[in-house]
């Protein structure tokens, strides 16, 4: 979409929710995206791009962070541009070297991530030049504890990954390994507060105007979550399950609750908050909390996503 808030030379791809939205930029001297998207989006990712850029190669690719919705199409874009620079945050560096999906978590969570190859990183407190501007880098974690946000101060555009959205922010998954990412979230709410953006490009969802609510509201859920940490796991669990029907629409119900068994990411979830319910318990309540909140809907042996 195009939008008249946004700087000249920037046009961003909103994808929904298995992938996140890809950013492109297009300058005097060089091209750029940041994020991907999902696997399984990746011929779409390509298209979008090539259709955009009219001939002219895709020269740069950053990733905010290293979920599978945001790098799944890594692979996909540099087998189409071959001299494509892919520039990472440094905190997960070493496993992209080696590549090691288990500790990247696709594995554990039971998603998509071809392997991909970075050139260099995305370094907090540095610049990096797009569409003829200087835009900034700063840690953002939180969601991600590598996670990069990107600034562009003449403007005031941010872009934001997952820190931020107009409705929230995305699951705290350090918070669900035994970490105490709750307090990070909070810096980095008061970050982008300092930052005081204009215009706000999230990971998933539309470009929206920066207003105090959004920060009030975002803080206000953080709060919920730290209060419940309960709360925040079990909305965490339903975003996974989501995103799996996300990824293929359909399911016989059986196979949807094998392939959540088989999810290690999943259990530990379930291990650490909810070990008093039996699986197949627990996979039926959430089933039925997305079925009310109309995300989701099970007919006969089928779920089906909404």
């Amino acid at each position: 979409m195009t939008d008249e808030r946004l700087p000249a030379g920037l046009l961003v791809f909103e994808r929904g929710w298995l992938s996140s939205n890809n950013i492109l930029f297009w300058g005097s001297e060089s091209t750029a995206i940041v994020d991907s998207g999902y696997a399984t989006h990746a011929e779409q990712t390509v298209d979008l791009v090539e259709a955009a850029l009219q001939g002219r190669p895709l020269d740069i690719l950053l990733n905010t962070h290293l979920h599978s919705d945001h790098c799944g199409g890594n692979s996909a874009l540099q087998a189409v541009y071959p001299e494509l620079q892919t520039l990472i945050p440094p905190g997960q560096a070493h496993l992209v070297s080696t590549w090691d999906p288990i500790a990247l978590t696709y594995v554990p969570t039971g998603q998509l991530c071809p392997q991909f190859r970075f050139s260099s990183l995305l370094k907090p407190g540095s610049e990096i030049e797009l569409a003829d501007k200087p835009w900034q880098i700063h840690a953002a974690p939180g969601h991600d504890p590598y996670s990069v946000i990107l600034f562009e101060p003449q403007s005031r555009t941010l872009i934001s990954a997952d820190a931020l959205w107009e409705s929230g922010f995305g699951v705290v998954f350090p918070e669900l390994e035994g970490g105490n990412a709750f307090d990070e979230v909070a810096a980095t709410l008061d970050m982008i507060e300092r930052l005081a953006p204009h215009t706000v490009i999230p990971g998933h969802g539309p470009v929206f105007a920066y207003r105090p609510e959004v920060l009030a509201s975002a803080r206000q859920r953080l709060n919920a979550f730290i209060t419940n940490p309960g709360r925040h796991a079990r909305h965490a669990a339903k975003v996974l399950l989501k995103f799996k029907l996300l990824e293929q629409q359909q399911l016989r119900f059986v196979d949807f609750v094998d392939w959540a068994k088989r999810s290690s990411y999943f259990q530990q979830i379930r291990e650490a908050f909810f070990a008093s319910i039996p699986f197949e318990d627990w996979v039926d309540q959430l089933t039925a909390e997305l079925e009310r909140s109309a995300v989701a809907r099970r007919e006969g042996d089928l779920i089906f996503n909404v």
